[in-house]
């Protein structure tokens, strides 16, 4: 027999459903609003090159790049659109012997110039199809 009048007394529950929205709305305003920071101030010494000269090779191609970006194959200043017209103009150039393979492009590139020149010089002779790439140095002082 059931002597309790009314219903049964349900027992209390949280309800945890707004609580997760409330804490992944949080969650993403954190995600959003972090920022996240590189360290940028690192000491970083560029090494010398200190090996011997090597003599001078008939097959090389000589590109130089300045400190304000400018490029010049050879002794020619060449103007930079693009680096299929560089290419072309690397070809024109280059003297491929019969087994196809091109000569060595030297770049000669001014310590302060912007690394995205160097790179456009280095696509260049990619699209070219000049596959042997060294890098000019200078010996320490």
């Amino acid at each position: 027999m059931n002597f309790r009048k009314g219903k049964a007394h349900e027992e209390p529950e949280i309800n945890l459903i707004p609580f997760i929205d409330v804490l992944l709305v949080i969650l993403i305003f954190l995600m959003v609003t972090t920022t996240y920071s590189k360290y940028s101030e690192l000491q970083v010494t560029l090494p010398t090159a200190t090996a011997e000269n090597v003599p001078d090779r008939p097959d090389e191609l000589t590109v130089t790049v300045d400190a304000s970006g400018r490029i010049a194959i050879g002794q020619e200043t060449i103007r930079y659109e693009n680096a299929s017209q560089l290419a072309s103009e690397m070809r024109k150039r280059a003297s491929f012997d019969e087994n196809g393979k091109g000569p060595v492009v030297v770049i000669s590139a001014d310590g302060a110039a912007r690394h995205q020149h160097i790179v456009n010089v280095l696509e260049a002779a990619r699209l070219a199809g000049l596959e042997r790439l060294t890098f000019a140095t200078v010996k320490p002082q």
